[in-house]
């Protein structure tokens, strides 16, 4: 968990993603604020975990755990595991043009099972410190096999494989 990231061909942002567990086994979703790209989804899917992108010369690890206190103010954690791999999507092609101007054409993410050790009290999604613009609206602690159905459907395959690689911290 020490490799820096260094950006490589292709173009897929590169990017992390955080399965929060709390010690009941259940998963930490957030609802995203709604924005162009989501109208006419259905609610249920601007549901997901955390995510965000990595910065030149930053660890994947290091890059989880600022994007979930920049997006949840969470930061009482501890390692569960790292996924092996790295999970890709793609944007729809209506979407290419208008996500990161352009540049990419989806997404590279490593993901992190982490374990909440915090109170809920530390969780606060409208106001994170240090005046981080909210992705989400609010949240909630969901079953882990009910997340690719709440997801929006081109990042299905991915909530399937995280699901797959995870489940066995919450019994699925």
């Amino acid at each position: 968990m020490t490799k820096l990231y260094a950006p490589e061909t292709g173009n897929y942002r590169p990017c992390v993603g955080i399965m929060l567990l709390n010690k009941d086994g259940l998963v930490f979703i957030g609802q995203r604020k709604p924005k162009r790209s989501a109208d006419g989804l259905p609610n249920g899917h601007l549901w997901q975990m955390p995510q965000g992108g990595i910065d030149p010369g930053e660890s994947p690890y290091n890059a989880a755990i600022r994007e979930l206190a920049e997006e949840t103010n969470i930061t009482s954690v501890s390692l569960i595991a790292e996924a092996p791999e790295w999970y890709t999507y793609d944007l729809p092609v209506d979407l290419t043009k208008k996500a990161w101007r352009g540049r990419y054409q989806g997404q590279r993410q490593k993901w992190f099972a982490l374990r909440f050790e915090g109170d809920e009290s530390e969780i606060n999604v409208t106001a994170p410190t240090g005046g981080f613009r909210p992705e989400f609206e609010t949240w909630r602690w969901e079953r882990m096999d009910k997340l690719a159905e709440l997801i929006i459907p081109f990042k299905r395959q991915v909530y399937e494989n995280v699901v797959r690689t995870f489940g066995r911290f919450a019994g699925v």
